[in-house]
């Protein structure tokens, strides 16, 4: 375990340049020039980093402004804003459907730590979709009563919830699977070499322009850490996914009390521990991003535990010590991933 001074952490890109994922048996793997995209989805920023003959940028932009009709509860239209406001017309397409049940998955498995049906809470502290209400202790205790996985049924595209209040927020997972969904599209197209990176969840696969492996920096947890500063390790990566899920820029202030962004879905209040970052590496970005979410809300111990009996994911937490030492803890298996460790 390592001391370290500051008070955050979040994931920052150190270097792009491309490759992607694996490709089909009857495609030939694509050569040329590295393409480097750059632009704005989701409210947030993307780079793309491919070996290509071709540059995909707007195909690509053109597949994830479907994927927003979908997820996006920002989007009125989408079919998940239509499900949130009990539209009994509208069926689950695909995209929706995956996210959904990963979620259920998720959700059991952290025994409710992750929860999509937490969005009534995350809009009254002022983080999601949908704001207005004052916060006190009997709104918590009203809106409280419509979280809970349990409580929703996806059958034949339809979903069936136990309260019509109840509304769905796949924000903390439908950022990472966008990321493989642009992932997967550059598959199709025969591409090895790449790094897709949309607002920090990252996909990476095969070697940067200089036939290395990519580099991906995280942060060191400082709110006036801005994305390309202080940095607290370095990974490599050329065949996996991160995400990373932190307090220290996102808060607000709410009654006089500065209070973080993530909700603990149990108790309906926003988090209160030593943890202020957790990193996840996972086979795809969008478990990745859900853990990371969840490990927020779990903290150090309880993340510990279920990365040991998951194989397949590794995570990176920094925690306070006191108000200005942090410490830095992971699991066994990411230390074959930091760079100079």
């Amino acid at each position: 375990m390592k001391n370290r001074k500051g008070w955050s952490a979040c994931l920052v890109l150190l270097i792009l340049g491309g490759a992607v994922l694996v490709w089909s048996q009857c495609r030939t793997p694509q050569t040329g020039s590295y393409q480097y995209d750059e632009g704005l989805i989701f409210n947030t920023i993307y780079h793309f980093s491919y070996q290509a003959k071709e540059n995909y940028q707007s195909q690509i932009e053109e597949e994830l402004q479907r994927f927003d009709a979908s997820l996006s509860p920002f989007n009125p239209t989408s079919i998940i804003s239509r499900f949130n406001d009990n539209d009994t017309t509208v069926e689950a397409d695909s995209w929706f459907t995956t996210v959904f049940d990963r979620s259920m998955e998720i959700w059991l498995d952290t025994e409710g730590a992750f929860d999509p049906t937490v969005s009534p809470l995350v809009n009254l502290w002022g983080f999601g979709f949908k704001s207005g209400i004052a916060v006190t202790p009997e709104a918590v205790d009203s809106l409280h009563g419509l979280v809970g996985m349990e409580r929703l049924a996806l059958s034949d595209g339809r979903l069936y919830k136990d309260d019509s209040r109840m509304t769905l927020d796949f924000s903390a997972i439908a950022k990472g699977y966008a990321v493989d969904v642009v992932a997967s599209f550059l598959q199709e197209k025969g591409v090895e070499n790449y790094l897709v990176e949309i607002g920090g969840e990252i996909r990476a696969h095969g070697h940067n322009s200089q036939g290395k492996s990519w580099r991906i920096g995280i942060d060191t947890p400082d709110e006036s850490n801005v994305a390309g500063g202080e940095i607290e390790a370095v990974m490599l990566l050329d065949d996996a996914a991160l995400a990373t899920s932190g307090n220290y820029r996102n808060y607000r202030i709410v009654n006089g009390q500065r209070v973080a962004h993530t909700i603990d879905p149990v108790s309906g209040y926003p988090i209160q521990h030593t943890l202020l970052s957790a990193t996840v590496l996972a086979p795809d970005c969008m478990t990745a991003d859900a853990y990371a979410t969840a490990f927020m809300v779990l903290g150090v111990e309880k993340s510990l535990e279920i990365v040991a009996r998951h194989p397949e994911l590794e995570t990176f937490l920094i925690y306070a010590v006191d108000s200005v030492q942090t410490a830095v803890t992971y699991s066994p298996g990411m230390k074959q991933y930091l760079f100079g460790d």
